[in-house]
């Protein structure tokens, strides 16, 4: 019962924190509009998802924070999985500055952009918190 009740009140929070943020994001992509001051929208836009990625994987470190052992980072898991998702978040930035010929260029812009991107910053963000190993 302890253990459900900590991953039932996590899940809670993370709901609320996911609620709070879409509603900060409607309000930023509003004034944006108003102001056609984009930079104050792409920025959080890029952001959040990473952030939703540490808060998934949140409660699993928590638990393997009150474990008694040495910490180590994965980085074999972070080069494999963290770098390629790094560029894909990256890879409208990179193609605003540098053009459509980066490797994954094209796909981005034949594809769903905002999906695509989008999912590559939930792993990002997950995968930072679990190459973090006890």
């Amino acid at each position: 019962m302890k253990r459900f009740s900590f991953y039932f009140v996590s899940t809670v929070v993370i709901g609320y924190i996911l609620y709070l943020a879409v509603g900060y994001q409607e309000r930023l992509r509003l004034e944006a509009a108003e102001t056609f001051n984009y930079l104050a929208f792409i920025t959080p836009l890029t952001v959040f998802p990473i952030c939703f990625g540490l808060l998934l994987r949140t409660p699993k470190l928590v638990l393997e924070m009150k474990e008694k052992k040495q910490w180590s980072f994965d980085w074999i898991k972070f080069v494999a999985i963290g770098i390629p998702s790094l560029y894909i978040t990256m890879l409208p930035m990179l193609q605003a500055l540098f053009g459509v010929k980066l490797l994954f260029g094209r796909v981005l812009l034949l594809g769903n952009p905002i999906a695509f991107t989008t999912i590559a910053r939930i792993v990002f963000g997950y995968v930072l918190f679990d190459c973090l190993k006890k």
